[in-house]
C-alpha cells in the first residue's frame, strides 16, 4: 500500500489508534495510545526514563511497528507492507526526519560534508542541487569549517549538530528529536532552542521527546505524558501539563522535595537536571537549580 503524497484534508499527519509495543513477549514498552499530530504541531513526548518516549518515537518514524493497534501517517496506514514498497518508503523518509538521543548511532559517514550530503544524494536532486543543499545547511548550522573532518572526532555538541544538519538537508515536514539537549553546554542548548523555535514558526511539525521540563515552554504547545506503566496519562497543552503537581509527581517527573529552612521542615516538587543527584548531606542544602515549578506563575 503506497503511502500517498499529502496530509488527509483535515490537516492530520499522524494518528496512533490503541497502538501498543512489546520488545518481546510480555515485555512491554507502549500500551493504549491514542494520538493524533496535525500540522504544525510543537509536541513534547514527556515522561520519565524507560516510559517508552523513544519507542514512540520510533514507530512515528517507522523505524518499529506496533505490536497491537496502528499507525497512520499523512492519511494511510504506515506499517511493514507500506515501506516495502521503496517509492512510498522514500517518499515517506524525505518526509520524516527524526535525530536520536545519541549523535554517534546516527553517524556513519567519513566526513561531515559526506554525511549532510547523505540524504540529498538519495532525492533525485542534480548534483549542483545536492551541493547548494549541503552548502547552505552546513552554513546554517556553524559547521562549514568542520566539513572536512571526520564526526567521530568531534565534540558531543559538535556531532549533535552535525546530525541535526543530516536530517535537516532533506528538509523534512515532520522533525523529530530524542532528548535533543542532553550532553549539550548551555551556549549549544541555547542555540538548539532557539534554531527549532525558528523551524517550528516556519511551519515545520516538531517532535520533541524529553524528561525535562525546564526548556519546554520554547519548545512545545502539547505535551503527551507517558507514566512508568508505559500507558498516557495525560495529552492537553503544555501550560495545563506543567502546572499540574499531581500530574508530574505521579509520573515521575517531579519528586517532593523535603529540606529545612531553619526549624521549619518544607517540602515543594522539586525537579532534577539530568545528572545532578542528591546525596544526603554531599548536596548544598539550597542548591536546588530549579526548572519551572508547578507553583511559579
Amino acid at each position: 500500500m503506497a503511502l500517498p503524497p499529502s496530509a488527509p484534508a483535515d490537516g492530520a499527519l499522524f494518528r496512533l489508534t490503541g497502538v501498543g509495543y512489546e520488545y518481546a513477549p510480555g515485555i512491554e514498552a507502549l500500551a493504549g495510545v491514542d494520538l493524533r499530530i496535525d500540522r504544525g504541531d510543537r509536541l513534547a513526548v514527556l515522561g520519565a526514563n524507560g516510559s517508552g518516549k523513544s519507542t514512540l518515537l520510533k514507530l512515528l518514524a517507522g523505524l518499529v511497528q506496533p505490536t497491537v493497534g496502528a499507525v497512520e501517517a499523512f492519511g494511510s496506514r504506515l506499517d511493514a507492507e507500506a515501506l516495502g514498497d521503496e517509492t512510498a518508503a522514500q517518499r515517506f523518509r524525505r518526509r520524516v526526519g527524526i535525530v536520536f538521543q545519541s549523535a554517534d548511532a546516527q553517524l556513519f559517514s567519513p566526513t561531515v560534508r559526506d554525511e549532510v550530503a547523505f540524504g540529498p544524494l538519495h532525492l533525485e536532486l542534480t548534483r549542483d542541487e545536492v551541493l547548494t543543499r549541503v552548502d547552505d545547511t552546513l552554513a546554517m548550522l556553524g559547521l562549514t569549517a568542520l566539513a572536512g573532518r571526520a564526526p567521530y572526532n568531534l565534540s558531543g555538541g559538535e556531532k549533535k549538530k552535525v546530525a541535526l544538519a543530516s536530517v535537516l538537508s532533506i528538509n523534512p515536514e515532520v522533525l523529530m528529536l530524542d532528548e535533543p539537549t542532553n550532553g549539550l553546554d548551555p551556549r549549544t542548548q541555547e542555540w538548539l532552542i532557539e534554531l527549532l523555535g525558528e523551524l517550528g514558526g516556519a511551519g515545520k511539525t516538531i517532535v520533541v521527546a524529553t524528561h525535562q521540563l525546564d526548556l519546554l515552554e520554547r519548545l512545545a504547545d502539547r505535551a503527551i505524558v507517558l507514566g512508568e506503566d508505559h500507558r498516557p496519562a495525560a495529552d492537553r497543552g503544555l501550560a495545563d501539563v506543567l502546572d499540574d503537581r499531581d500530574l508530574l509527581l505521579a509520573v515521575n517527573l517531579i519528586h517532593e522535595h523535603a529540606h529545612h529552612h531553619g526549624r521549619l521542615l518544607h517540602s515543594h516538587p522539586h525537579a532534577h537536571p539530568p545528572g545532578l543527584e542528591h546525596h544526603g548531606e554531599e548536596q548544598p542544602e539550597h542548591d536546588h537549580r530549579h526548572g519551572r515549578s508547578p507553583h511559579d506563575d
